[in-house]
């Protein structure tokens, strides 16, 4: 069973920055496609970015395009979520992820951890 476990959210200003990790453990972590969503208070799941297990590839939701990058360092069982120009709008709770290479969605999820963006 793979355990995903979020760290760095937390409460900053329009306009700057965080980054968030998620260590994975319990499983085949360079074999995952890893990735990030959010979910606003009131508001729907949305999908935030993903990166393939050999990160050749990289998603964004195009509410954070040009904004935010994801990175995996495959040695660490570590996934990031670098977030710049963070807006209001950022604010969710953001949930790393992870997706078997077979499987048509994502299969684990970690607890979340808090984003805060004050205007």
């Amino acid at each position: 069973q793979v355990q995903l476990v979020e760290s760095g959210g937390g409460l900053v200003q329009a306009g700057g920055s965080l980054r968030l990790s998620c260590a994975a453990s319990g499983g085949t972590f360079n074999r995952y496609t890893m990735g990030w969503f959010r979910q606003a208070s009131g508001k729907e799941r949305e999908f935030v970015s993903a990166i393939t297990s050999s990160s050749s590839n990289t998603y964004y939701g195009d509410s954070v395009k040009g904004r935010f990058t994801i990175s995996r360092e495959n040695a660490k069982n570590t996934v990031y979520l670098q977030m710049n120009s963070l807006k209001p709008e950022d604010t969710a709770v953001y949930y790393c992820v992870a997706k078997n290479p077979l499987s048509r969605q994502y299969d684990y999820w970690g607890q979340g951890t808090q984003v805060t963006v004050s205007s």
